[in-house]
């Protein structure tokens, strides 16, 4: 069962980062049960450097790519830095790392750009044919040490899943209130284990080493909190697996696609 007493809301989290007099930099924590393993999940990690970022400059466009670098372990004291790297008339691009005592464990790059006239309106594929979780359907919800973030979220796993290189699944932040979309939105998109596990089975030893996000729309929004998320591993050899991923809103409509690299540990 969950102890929602030793449970820290992300909103919370962010809002407790002390920032540096003159600097781009903030200084927190991560509590136990936002670690995943030995490190914190990945989605708060990007979360962290997300919520830097956008504290760099005022009225910055919206979020449409993030590259993300999982170098490190991250636990307990975390300082987090943000770079302004350009700003033109139409996107900016922003660097941001957080670091623990052992040094650094994420390096993002976010790039924010406005929504221009349409030059090209093209959409390829469609979303799976998934229902939006019902109020009474049964929630699952996590707390298990190894990934102790899992309490943080809740879960609805669509029938007939036949691929057994790929996860499709609802989630939502159990706490969202006092939330930036994006960084939601971020913190959601690494809640699924990786999709080599469903070939290896849960508790095998996996480890994310990159993860690239292309918003599809500025501002994405939904209903009642769920997103469908959906991985699926495309390649796996030599201890590593290279996963595509996607994310849509209540109404199936796209919101991102992902890219991600995992280490597959023997």
């Amino acid at each position: 069962m969950t102890d929602p007493v030793s449970a820290t809301p992300l909103a919370q989290l962010l809002a407790a980062l002390v920032r540096d007099d003159g600097a781009a930099r903030w200084h927190g924590s991560i509590p136990p049960d936002w670690q995943q393993g030995r490190t914190a999940f990945g989605g708060l990690s990007a979360a962290l450097a997300l919520h830097a970022a956008r504290q760099l400059e005022p009225e910055l466009p919206p979020l449409r790519s993030a590259q993300v670098a999982f170098v490190g372990p991250l636990a307990g004291a975390v300082t987090v830095s943000a770079t302004l790297l350009r700003r033109g008339r139409n996107a900016a691009f922003v660097a941001a790392e957080v670091s623990g005592e052992a040094g650094l464990g994420v390096r993002c790059t976010f790039v924010f750009m406005r929504a221009l006239p349409d030059a090209l309106a093209h959409t390829r594929g469609a979303a799976p044919p998934a229902t939006p979780p019902a109020p009474d359907d049964p929630v699952l919800r996590g707390g298990h040490p190894q990934v102790a973030f899992t309490r943080h979220f809740e879960f609805v796993d669509p029938p007939g899943q036949g691929d057994p290189a790929a996860w499709l699944r609802w989630a939502r932040l159990a706490e969202r209130d006092g939330l930036h979309p994006e960084v939601e939105l971020l913190a959601i998109g690494d809640c699924l284990p990786p999709a080599a596990l469903r070939l290896l089975g849960i508790g095998a030893p996996v480890s994310s080493m990159t993860w690239q996000l292309n918003l599809l729309a500025p501002a994405p929004t939904t209903r009642g909190g769920w997103w469908l998320l959906r991985s699926a591993t495309d390649h796996a050899r030599d201890g590593a697996s290279s996963q595509q991923m996607a994310i849509w809103d209540a109404d199936r409509r796209a919101v991102a696609e992902q890219l991600q690299s995992v280490a597959i540990f023997g």
